[in-house]
């Protein structure tokens, strides 16, 4: 198995992966409105390949909640016949690891507590999302230490164009 990171060759095979994954009207969701016309953080955008088969890909977005930079996890899939195999928590590890190396402060992510737990995510009680999110959804990791602390408002998109480079905070 081999990760590396998504190239804009990619993007079609992923996208076919996402559909396979998730219900159709996936992209009608609210995390998918603070993406649009947004580029991703391609240095965070991996793959995981096994014999050139693309097995699961993960994305991350630039967001800002009370005007700092935050990384926006998902989506995360893995192929259904590779499900189980642990290879999501594989590629979520190496994801936020390389995350935290580049100098990001801070991660979220609308997902179930109980599996992103395991993660370290925990309920953002100060962060909205935009309707209809469920606010039990709304999920942060800290990567660097109390990088959430005194951070709340609501979530908007980064029109910015330097999404490589590291935030400002």
């Amino acid at each position: 198995m081999e990760i590396t990171v998504e190239q804009p060759s990619d993007w079609h095979e992923v996208e076919a992966l996402m559909d396979l994954c998730f219900a159709p009207g996936r992209t009608a969701l609210s995390s998918y409105r603070l993406r649009e016309d947004v580029d991703p953080v391609a240095d965070l955008c991996l793959i995981l390949r096994q014999d050139s088969t693309l097995r699961a890909a993960i994305r991350f977005w630039p967001v800002r909640v009370g005007g700092h930079r935050v990384l926006l996890l998902g989506p995360i899939a893995v192929h259904p016949t590779a499900q189980g195999e642990g290879l999501g928590a594989w590629l979520m590890q190496k994801s936020l690891g390389r995350a935290r190396e580049l100098g990001w402060a801070r991660v979220m992510l609308v997902g179930d507590a109980p599996y992103y737990g395991r993660f370290g995510f925990q309920r953002l009680e100060a962060v909205e999302m935009p309707p209809p999110t469920n606010p039990e959804r709304v999920l942060g990791l800290e990567l660097r230490d109390g990088a959430w602390v005194g951070i709340s408002g609501r979530v908007r998109r980064d029109t910015g164009t330097d999404t490589d480079a590291a935030p400002e905070d």
